[in-house]
């Protein structure tokens, strides 16, 4: 596609996870479409190309990402009118899949399973129900010590708004026994330091597998923890507020028959351990 270079310098508008996301999309996208020119293309072709991606056991989700890359890439092309935004396209039906966040109890043997490193991100995923993301992201001056509170940047939450996360006590004085002396702080270090999304992830599905236990990830804290908060009889906007949820009515939706285990875990127990 002549155009995607051209389209993806000019996309300065995005994060630089957002145009690689937009790579990965034009590069399942193009070898489908072959060395046909784009004014040539027809929804036929694109409705190939679905038919194709589904054959191979692409998501529905990924697929119409996919398809929106290509679309963006055709509108800067100027070709008018666009077949990627034909509505005879359709995408896979595709059951939504139930979400089944981990128990307390699944949480605790993970907990004490993996790398002793990775334990403090952990607790503060299931707290907070924030994205993985803020564990590379958090810094030492996002923390607030005087209030015990944390700061989730703007880019690491849905609305791409700042927020505070009130801690847990005994979860704050976990985080402020692993600073040095306010005097020798790096403000700009991070704050979980010593874990990683992607090193969190990989031992917890390690954990899970040695502990015989369902597979789940970092993501599902989130979902356990608006789970929680939903059966607790916490509003909905309340909710979105204190994850940085966007939308209320799929928030709602979706996490309204979710998790009957209304256990929390006991932080000072396992930092004990």
């Amino acid at each position: 596609m002549a155009s995607r270079k051209s389209w993806q310098a000019a996309r300065v508008d995005v994060a630089s996870s957002t145009r690689d996301q937009h790579r990965i999309q034009l590069d399942k996208l193009l070898p489908l479409i072959g060395s046909r020119r784009i004014d040539s293309l027809s929804a036929n072709d694109l409705i190939e190309v679905v038919a194709q991606l589904h054959a191979q056991g692409v998501a529905r989700e990924t697929i119409r990402k996919t398809l929106g890359a290509g679309a963006m890439a055709l509108d800067h092309a100027g070709i008018v009118p666009n077949p990627v935004r034909d509505r005879s396209i359709k995408l896979p039906r595709e059951e939504p899949e139930q979400i089944n966040p981990p128990s307390a109890v699944e949480v605790e043997k993970v907990y004490r399973r993996i790398p002793a490193k990775h334990r403090l991100a952990l607790l503060w995923l299931d707290w907070s129900g924030a994205r993985v993301s803020s564990i590379d992201h958090t810094l030492v001056r996002d923390y607030d010590e005087s209030r015990r509170r944390v700061r989730l940047r703007a880019a690491t939450t849905k609305t791409r708004r700042a927020l505070w996360v009130e801690l847990d006590p005994v979860l704050a004085e976990a985080i402020e026994a692993t600073l040095p002396h306010r005097r020798f702080r790096d403000e700009n270090a991070r704050l979980f330091a010593d874990s990683g999304a992607d090193a969190l992830r990989t031992a917890i599905a390690k954990a899970c597998k040695a502990e015989g236990i369902p597979l789940w990830s970092p993501h599902d804290l989130r979902h356990r923890r608006i789970s929680l908060l939903h059966l607790r009889g916490v509003p909905w906007a309340r909710i979105a507020e204190f994850v940085g949820q966007r939308d209320l009515t799929v928030t709602a939706n979706t996490y309204s028959h979710t998790m009957l285990d209304e256990a929390e875990l006991d932080y000072a127990a396992l930092l004990r351990a």
